[in-house]
């Protein structure tokens, strides 16, 4: 930040434009203190930090409280995940992208970035949840809520390329500002198209996801293991 100097230059002062000196004040006039425009500028220095300050101390609790997801570098490789129902409360969704670790071998010819779409469910139950990511020659496999407990997640986020299923949505908006939803815990950036709603009922969901984040999930009935077969 720049702030205007004392002095504009030796000999052209704006006190004596023709001296190396500043003139003298007037008889009974007391000369300026010499340290009163460093204080000015000290303080000008600290109102405009305020701001910047403000927004990081913003930002800190924004993401503890799950309001801004916390960003990190995606393997790049695509996972599917499957259930036969999918109930939630507080739906949003908006467009993205993720990032690749810098020299991510799965990087290609994206640079390392993946268009996404973003869906954000504050509170959500999962019946046969099936998640599967091929490993090159087989699967790691990871199954849960096919008994009587279903799947659970609060906070609830996935970034998917495709998703399928047969939806229905209460009290849905549609071409709401990313940066304005209100529904779960999440928001996207300001000017991009979203949309949102009280609840989200899915069937036979399918999506490939390159993340999901979640701040509780609970998988009873969990099994992993490698498989022929993906999801």
């Amino acid at each position: 930040m720049a702030s205007s100097p004392d002095l504009s230059s030796t000999g052209n002062t704006p006190e004596n434009p023709e001296s190396g000196s500043p003139s003298e004040a007037p008889s009974g006039t007391p000369a300026p203190a010499a340290g009163r425009r460093g204080r000015v500028r000290a303080r000008r220095a600290a109102v405009m930090a305020v701001p910047a300050t403000l927004v990081a101390a913003g930002l800190a609790v924004l993401t503890a409280q799950g309001a801004l997801g916390v960003q990190f570098a995606i393997s790049g490789m695509p996972f599917t995940v499957t259930a036969s129902q999918l109930d939630g409360t507080g739906f949003e969704q908006f467009g993205g992208l993720d990032n690749m670790a810098d020299g991510s071998p799965n990087a290609g010819d994206t640079g390392g970035q993946e268009l996404i779409v973003t869906s954000a469910i504050k509170k959500a139950t999962l019946t046969k949840l099936c998640q599967s990511v091929d490993l090159g020659g087989t699967n790691l496999l990871i199954t849960a809520g096919s008994g009587a407990t279903k799947v659970s997640a609060s906070d609830l986020t996935t970034d998917s390329t495709e998703m399928s299923g047969d939806a229905s949505f209460n009290h849905i908006e549609i071409g709401n500002d990313a940066s304005t939803l209100t529904e779960a815990n999440a928001k996207g950036p300001i000017g991009v198209f979203s949309q949102q709603a009280d609840s989200v009922h899915i069937d036979n969901l399918r999506q490939t996801n390159y993340a999901t984040t979640a701040g509780v999930f609970k998988l009873p009935g969990l099994k992993l293991r490698f498989s022929d077969s993906g999801c």
